[in-house]
């Protein structure tokens, strides 16, 4: 895996993945950035949500249950000296479907948490990580998406 971030002017990189996909990363104003894009910790923090989220939707198809959304709201808190390294992250999952059991959504959590999210277990060699979720009954009639 590889990426190349290049400084364009003050706190402003243009960060290209190795997939050729690129995003914008910038700093506050009080930093010397115009805040034009995403801080570097918010984009470590949203790619772990990303790989969780993926990983439990797909644990949940797999096993042909009927989801119909998910959606991971992460919070977390960064230690006030330098570095500021995530010292608390809480990824909270809302997993939307038809007759979706819980012990099968709370299953798919664990098995992220625990086994395949790479981003989270690493963040969670200096950071105490907490997981939850909710489950909402889909409306109208059961599609199945697997």
């Amino acid at each position: 895996m590889k990426a190349r971030i290049k400084w364009v002017d003050n706190a402003m990189f243009v960060a290209e993945s190795g997939s050729g996909h690129a995003v914008v990363i910038d700093g506050p104003p009080d930093g010397g950035g115009r805040n034009m894009g995403m801080r570097p910790m918010e984009m470590l923090l949203m790619g772990t949500g990303a790989c969780s989220a993926y990983d439990v939707l797909l644990i949940l198809r797999k096993g042909r249950h009927a989801v119909t959304d998910c959606v991971c709201e992460v919070s977390a808190e960064r230690a006030d000296a330098v570095p500021a390294v995530f010292t608390q992250i809480h990824l909270h999952f809302i997993v939307t479907g038809h007759d979706l059991k819980e012990s099968a959504v709370e299953r798919a959590v664990q098995l992220s948490a625990e086994k395949y999210c790479s981003a989270s277990i690493m963040l969670g060699k200096t950071a105490r990580l907490s997981h939850d979720f909710e489950i909402i009954e889909a409306q109208g009639g059961r599609h199945d998406q697997a």
